[in-house]
């Protein structure tokens, strides 16, 4: 079994990111001992979205481009409605989503966060959840979506909102310490 504090974990952001839906998944993996690199389009820090005005500069460790899936065990797509939105039509964050997938690693969007999910086609078959203004969307795309703070598809972790944030990193820990999920495609 994985220990958290051996753990490499990326964030995929762009500019309009839900600032605590970053912050906070990256501080409380980073103690509890994970490397947490922050991957952006250009890996030039992003600004955040705080409530409803822009927040502060967030830094970046390196362009999503240049992230490889082999160097990290877990990926985190926070939400915010301009962050995943961009990420979506972003290729590269695409197959890196993919790749994270594909490989069994563990893969976690909270809010609008799994809209890069549907983007990657990996909602078809699986339980989720998100924020509600997206869910049709998950639904469109295969999803049984269920409204509670935290679920996981062998794998897969999904959350709805900033109150859940706790939740979700405790999850998120629990997944990455149970290792690689033998994870099935997407059903046709």
């Amino acid at each position: 079994m994985p220990n958290i504090q051996h753990a490499r974990i990326l964030i995929l952001s762009a500019n309009g990111v839900e600032q605590v839906e970053l912050t906070t998944p990256r501080d409380e993996l980073r103690k509890a001992g994970a490397t947490v690199d922050v991957a952006t389009p250009d890996g030039k820090p992003v600004r955040g979205w705080k409530h409803t005005d822009w927040g502060d500069q967030i830094a970046a460790d390196l362009k999503i481009a240049d992230a490889k899936c082999d160097n990290y065990d877990a990926i985190v797509i926070p939400g915010g409605q301009i962050n995943p939105d961009l990420l979506r039509v972003n290729p590269d964050a695409v197959k890196l989503v993919r790749d994270f997938a594909a490989s069994g690693k563990i893969v976690a969007a909270v809010c609008h966060g799994p809209w890069l999910l549907v983007e990657a086609d990996l909602c078809r078959g699986r339980t989720m959840t998100s924020y509600q203004s997206i869910r049709t969307d998950m639904k469109n795309a295969g999803a049984k979506v269920v409204d509670q703070e935290v679920v996981v598809d062998n794998g897969i972790v999904t959350s709805r909102q900033p109150d859940d944030l706790p939740a979700f990193v405790a999850k998120i820990i629990e997944e990455v310490q149970e290792g690689r999920h033998a994870r099935r495609t997407a059903a046709a």
